[in-house]
């Protein structure tokens, strides 16, 4: 495959995807499975969307990988109580009918592969929540499978990876690297992955050992090139062709030229929703419409041109989602990268971790900081208000950092000198120094620590109860008992790090049907119109009940979508005796 399209030429298809990422890609190799012929449009140079820099998770309730017990009434009453009023049963139901069923097909049709997880639901002890089992991960990919396609396979986000080498989403691989100067079983793992990785790079100048999301993206997309899907990059639909009210293609921008490409089926909007659309987001994120600032990890081309595409021919955007869940929030840190370049490092780790806490520029704590990103994040944009910014300080003393690390600065023995100078890691003797250097008030600095640490010394968080529930403790350090989230901030120097807001992509998308039908205004579908990904509106009602809550849906809906527009839906249509066994066998489980 190549990535060129023809310069002044018209192309017909079956149908068009517009967008790259696991909700484009599941839905065009569902059609194709299902005898379209499909064309996979990407405005990048690069395939693989938002999700190639996710963590590759899939909440998908009721799998069959799932070793603990799980029921559909625990289900529903999760959702229900994680939704609130933007509870939809009709999507919901489909959603937990269908996903098991979506994850056998593409393990049985395809290069897709996934494995369990542990990973408790991120509020485990609300009503149907699960302490473990729900959510399942991409298998790591030898990405090298995909030729010389792999080198528009989008890397991953660099502040992640050590020298652009990946980690397993394991807590027994990151160990490891952990314990890599305080055991010889540690050091020989770090080594023989380091040197299998410098091998990959002198010969593919990446590397291909991909994990997460890469590696979802890599084998959704050579799923794609084995059924002869082109992926054309560099390709931006810019108008949707339409013959009366019905959607039957897309002008297209290329480097080469502005051609028409004609979709006999329709067209299926997967631009990875509006995280970098300036004026959407001032509008609707509530930090940023009251001055503040915010910084997005995902792709910089997720600029909400599905959403204002289908606004052209009538499609409605979603705004139900007002205040703190109107997308997937994501504390932040600004790298400074080298000469003109900063990176952005998701918090995903530290926060959970014993002798880390977060406060504000009061100096003083405002929430959990083991709960999860999202919660995080919502809590901290209403702890801000009526302020200049929003923003936190993670902190913790030198054992602390030399342990675990502290955002993008490496746990020992890698140096963090270089972090200091550039103002990345803020630095003191005493807590009043390092309250001075970052900015915080010293008094409310100092008490926070001395209240915190009474606690502490036995294993308690008194303030906000951290390490009560199952997800709490998933991510922090087991050897630290009797509390894994919780330590004392002990002996300096004391080093802080300024947290502000991202997201990992928006919740707010277009209305559509259960199968993707985009709709308008009055209810009625736009005609030959589908969107699917963050460009549809998130079925779980602006909350964030578990790891994989975006990748679970895309896939579902996704490949529920491609099905509906070869007219392999609804369920029983067109039914192979092998699909057929599928399902009974993940509605038996």
């Amino acid at each position: 495959m190549t990535s060129s399209l023809p310069a002044r030429q018209d192309l017909t298809c079956d149908l068009l995807v517009v967008g790259s990422g696991a909700g484009g890609l599941s839905t065009a190799i569902t059609a194709r499975k299902h005898g379209l012929d499909v064309v996979v449009i990407e405005k990048a140079p690069c395939f693989g969307g938002t999700t190639a820099f996710s963590g590759g998770v899939l909440w998908i309730p009721g799998n069959t990988q799932c070793a603990a017990p799980d029921s559909r009434e625990a289900q529903r009453a999760y959702l229900k109580d994680q939704t609130g009023a933007f509870y939809e049963p009709a999507a919901i139901e489909a959603f937990l009918d269908h996903a098991p069923e979506m994850v056998a097909w593409f393990e049985r049709e395809t290069a897709v592969r996934f494995v369990p997880t542990l990973y408790p639901d991120y509020h485990p002890d609300a009503p149907g929540g699960a302490p473990v089992g729900r959510s399942i991960l991409a298998a790591p990919y030898d990405a090298s499978q995909l030729g010389p396609e792999l080198a528009r396979l989008r890397p991953p986000l660099s502040t992640i990876t050590f020298v652009g080498m990946m980690f397993n989403s394991s807590n027994a691989d990151l160990k490891h690297f952990f314990r890599a100067t305080k055991s010889l079983v540690s050091a020989a793992y770090v080594a023989r992955r380091l040197g299998g990785h410098l091998l990959d790079l002198l010969r593919y100048r990446r590397g291909v050992q991909v994990t997460s999301g890469n590696a979802l993206a890599a084998r959704l997309a050579k799923s794609c090139f084995d059924l002869g899907i082109p992926i054309h990059t560099e390709a931006e639909a810019r108008e949707l062709l339409r013959t009366g009210d019905r959607v039957e293609g897309a002008r297209v921008r290329t480097p080469q030229g502005e051609l028409r490409i004609h979709a006999r089926r329709g067209v299926v909007l997967a631009c990875g929703g509006y995280p970098h659309d300036v004026a959407r987001t001032t509008r609707r994120y509530p930090h940023l419409a009251r001055g503040g600032e915010h910084h997005s990890p995902v792709p910089a081309e997720n600029t909400g041109d599905g959403l204002r595409l289908a606004e052209q021919v009538g499609g409605l955007v979603d705004e139900r989602f007002d205040g703190t869940g109107t997308a997937a929030w994501m504390p932040v840190s600004r790298v400074p990268m080298g000469p003109g370049r900063t990176g952005l490092f998701p918090h995903l780790l530290d926060r959970y971790k014993p002798g880390i806490i977060g406060v504000l520029r009061n100096g003083r704590r405002f929430t959990n900081e083991s709960h999860s990103y999202h919660d995080v994040g919502a809590a901290m944009i209403d702890a801000c208000r009526g302020q200049d910014e929003t923003a936190m300080w993670l902190l913790c003393d030198q054992a602390t950092l030399s342990k675990y690390g502290l955002g993008y600065a490496k746990p020992a023995p890698m140096p963090v000198g270089g972090l200091v100078r550039k103002g990345y890691l803020f630095k003191g003797r005493t807590l009043a120094a390092l309250a001075q250097a970052a900015g915080i008030d010293p008094a409310g600095l100092e008490a926070t620590v001395r209240a915190y640490n009474e606690g502490a010394r036995t294993g308690e968080d008194r303030q906000f109860g951290r390490g009560t529930t199952a997800f709490n403790r998933y991510l922090a350090d087991p050897d630290q008992q009797p509390n894994p989230c919780v330590a004392p901030i002990g002996a300096g120097p004391y080093y802080a790090v300024k947290v502000v807001m991202g997201d990992l992509g928006t919740f707010e998308g277009l209305r559509t049907t259960t199968e993707g039908q985009v709709l308008r205004a009055d209810g009625q579908a736009v005609p030959g119109l589908y969107a699917v990904g963050n460009d549809r509106t998130s079925i779980m009602g602006g909350n964030y009940p578990g790891a994989g809550i975006t990748l679970g849906p895309a896939m579902t809906f996704g490949w529920i979508t491609g099905r509906h527009v070869a007219g392999a839906w609804p369920p029983g249509t067109a039914r192979t005796p092998a699909q057929a066994a599928t399902r009974e066998a993940c509605h038996a489980a």
